[in-house]
């Protein structure tokens, strides 16, 4: 069977146009966005099927923007597919560069479906989810089942699928005595697989059947982190970094069969781990795109999470990390509604963009000057315009002061009229006479 992977393309020396509207995007040569993808550094998740609907192919890795995920999808709780699409619209809108479907309560096949259909947007799932769910129980999953699931998802067009192929039998051990155990869900369900059955894991076994299917529907795998640290206690241990050396050896043969790989990483590590922890991944999985949850860098603050884990996103992005996938408020607590959706969306692009500006990203920095000049000017509309979410600083600017007047005012709210710094120096500029603000490029 003939490959039809971007990577695949890429290495026989075309440009794909998905690469040409990646190099646009990204406002790059194609030709480097070629290059790239050949050598495994970036990756363009685009299934030839949801391409066939209306996916904007985006890319992932180091000659790109940071990029952020939202996690979607319905529990056994609450949603429908109407809320899901809601949250999908709330996602793409707020600015998220891919979504998952972590769905794992019912009518899992149409509330995806709708979300692939309705996705400008790369759609990532976790496969073994939906396993569980119809089968009932894990122990009585099989390897047919896994692999099976993967390709049923494979053809509805998910672009982009967490299988978590590192974690082998021998790792279960190495993380029963942390503080907080396997927080990976599907790790967790591998692990009891694994020691129920006393079996290695079915999806490192079998890993070349699931290269055949990436191969064919040219879905990028997402070699999951099912032994990530869920606490900074457990950060850095050696079950995550076992693991971590098996995604580097999985890595190196998903790129043999021209498969288009991102590794994912831990979800909670102290700020003074960042660092090491993008440095190890990059050298091990010979830098294959990083894609990271979080991290959270503290863990006592439940109801905040989007705050916690955007410090660490922000450094994470800063240190060589390629995707960022967006933590919510309620995020150990309960599954988000498409407000909380949007608030953890806002955190992220902040985390992305800031993670832009210090790797030195060509004209990251263009948007920021451009609103400090308009705050300078007190040109409110334009500073609403450039915001991140321009609805939510128009809304917090005129709780206070509603009128149109104050859209030109040389005060908000917080200083008022006397005490504003910037009206006191434009009033300096005016009486020296200066025409341009001090510095002004």
């Amino acid at each position: 069977m003939d490959s039809v992977t971007q990577m695949h393309v890429a290495r026989q020396g075309t440009v794909t146009r998905e690469m040409q509207r990646v190099a646009e995007r990204e406002e790059l040569a194609p030709e480097t966005i070629r290059d790239e993808v050949a050598s495994g550094r970036l990756v363009i998740p685009a299934n030839v099927h949801h391409l066939a609907k209306r996916l904007d192919p985006m890319a992932i890795g180091k000659v790109a923007k940071v990029k952020i995920n939202a996690n979607i999808g319905n529990s056994a709780v609450t949603s429908d597919i109407e809320g899901e699409l809601d949250k999908l619209h709330h996602a793409v809108h707020y600015g998220a560069d891919t979504v998952m479907d972590l769905s794992t309560g019912g009518n899992i096949d149409a509330i995806r479906q709708a979300i692939i259909d309705a996705s400008p947007v790369p759609i990532g799932t976790v496969p073994i989810y939906q396993a569980v769910q119809e089968i009932g129980k894990v122990e009585d999953l099989t390897a047919d089942d896994l692999i099976g699931m993967v390709e049923h998802q494979a053809q509805q067009g998910v672009d982009y699928v967490t299988v978590h192929c590192g974690i082998k039998r021998a790792y279960v051990g190495l993380a029963l005595g942390r503080v907080t155990g396997i927080v990976s869900r599907g790790g967790s369900l591998h692990a009891y697989w694994m020691t129920h059955h006393n079996q290695e894991n079915p999806f490192y076994t079998h890993f070349d059947k699931i290269l055949e299917i990436a191969s064919k529907y040219d879905v990028t795998l997402s070699l999951g982190d099912a032994l990530r640290p869920g606490s900074v206690a457990d950060a850095s241990d050696k079950a995550q970094f076992a693991e971590l050396d098996t995604l580097g050896e999985l890595t190196e043969r998903a790129w043999a069969k021209d498969v288009q790989v991102m590794i994912e990483g831990p979800g909670h590590i102290p700020m003074d781990q960042i660092q090491m922890n993008v440095e190890r991944q990059k050298k091990i999985c010979h830098e294959a795109p990083f894609y990271t949850l979080g991290p959270l860098v503290t863990d006592i603050a439940p109801g905040y999470d989007h705050i916690t884990s955007a410090i660490g996103a922000a450094m994470i992005g800063w240190y060589g990390a390629d995707m960022l996938c967006y933590v919510t408020r309620k995020e150990h607590l309960g599954l988000p509604n498409a407000e909380e959706v949007r608030e953890g969306v806002i955190a992220y692009k902040i985390a992305a963009h800031a993670a832009d500006i210090a790797r030195g990203r060509k004209g990251s920095r263009d948007r920021d000057d451009a609103l400090s000049r308009a705050r300078y000017a007190f040109d409110w509309k334009e500073q609403f315009r450039l915001s991140l979410d321009p609805e939510r600083a128009q809304e917090l600017h005129d709780e206070s002061l509603p009128s149109e007047y104050f859209k030109s005012a040389e005060f908000c709210a917080m200083c008022g009229p006397k005490f504003c710094s910037m009206h006191i120096t434009r009033e300096i500029e005016r009486n020296l006479g200066v025409r341009e603000p001090v510095g002004a490029k």
